[in-house]
Order: C-alpha cells, then sequence, then structure tokens
C-alpha cells in the first residue's frame, strides 16, 4: 500500500514525540491513502506555520502488515458512523484517554466535519442528527500509526514540494 503524508518538510523517518495531541485518532502519524488529501494537508500545514515549503513524503507499507493474520492492535471505521463520532470526540478532548491501538483507519473530521463534530460534543446535536449531517461531507481516509513498531515498518520512497499559494 502507498501512504502520504503532508507537511512542511520531508519525513524520511516519522517519529510519534512529534504528533499532536487531541487530533481524530490521537496522537500519532498521520498519513493517507489519497496524494491529493496529502497535498491539501501540507499546504495548510505550511500556511498555518508562516513556513515556507509544503512537502508530501510517500511511504510503502507491506498489505500483509495490516491483513487480517497480524499481531497488530487495529482500529477501522469504515465510513461516518456514531463508533467513529465518538471515538474522533474521545480523541479529540482536552481530557482524551490514549488508546492502544498500534493503527487506527478511518474518514478525516475535516473543518466542516469539525463543526459538527463540535455541535454534537455540546449537545446541540444528537448522534443520529450529527450522522446524517456528516455523511452529507465529502470524506477522505486516513491511516494514523500511533506505535514506533508499526510506524518502523513505513519504507519511505520519496517526496515533493507542493509550490501552490
Amino acid at each position: 500500500m502507498i501512504l502520504y503524508h503532508g507537511s512542511t518538510l520531508e519525513v524520511r523517518k516519522p517519529l510519534l514525540r512529534y504528533g499532536r495531541e487531541r487530533t481524530d485518532f490521537g496522537k500519532g502519524f498521520y498519513t493517507t491513502t489519497l496524494a491529493e488529501q496529502a497535498e491539501h494537508w501540507a499546504v495548510i500545514k505550511r500556511d498555518r506555520a508562516k513556513a515556507t515549503r509544503a512537502v508530501v513524503s510517500v511511504y510503502e507499507i507491506d498489505d500483509a502488515l495490516i491483513g487480517d493474520n497480524n499481531q497488530l492492535k487495529i482500529r477501522e471505521f469504515h465510513g461516518v458512523d456514531e463508533s467513529w463520532l465518538n471515538f474522533v470526540v474521545g480523541c479529540r478532548r482536552e481530557d482524551s484517554v490514549t488508546h492502544d491501538y498500534d493503527l487506527v483507519f478511518g474518514p478525516v473530521a475535516n473543518d466542516n466535519v469539525f463543526t459538527t463534530v463540535n455541535l454534537y460534543e455540546s449537545g446541540i446535536l444528537d448522534a443520529p442528527a450529527a450522522i446524517a449531517q456528516l455523511k452529507a461531507y465529502k470524506t477522505y481516509d486516513q491511516l494514523s500509526f500511533h506505535t514506533q513498531r508499526v510506524i518502523s515498518a513505513l519504507r519511505f520512497i520519496r517526496s515533493y514540494e507542493i509550490n501552490i499559494r
């Protein structure tokens, strides 16, 4: 499987310690199967950091590693549902509890989605209403790595710079 990571620099050897707290699936190293999504993330990170570069790093990981016969603890969400919503809310809270998954795969809570998640978390929307609203948005995927053991399975292939302003 080919995976992409958007940043302000080339990331040859990902390290967990640089991951941000309170993200969709908790502190980890985030990738996507979609180059366009990683390019979008890279540009957002560049602009937020007022950096000069937006860079996409490309990796390969063996499909067998994340297949059915592995010894990794994997959480996979197959779309926006109440289980995904509650997991994201739990990971994004200030008092969030860390999980013990090696990998988490599922939809991205982008800015539009995050607004709905906030409305759900604050009690303005109940779960069915939030899910109905979330399904109206186009979502992208993300695969987050949460242990050094699984991060070390990523093989860096190359990186490229995004020149969109």
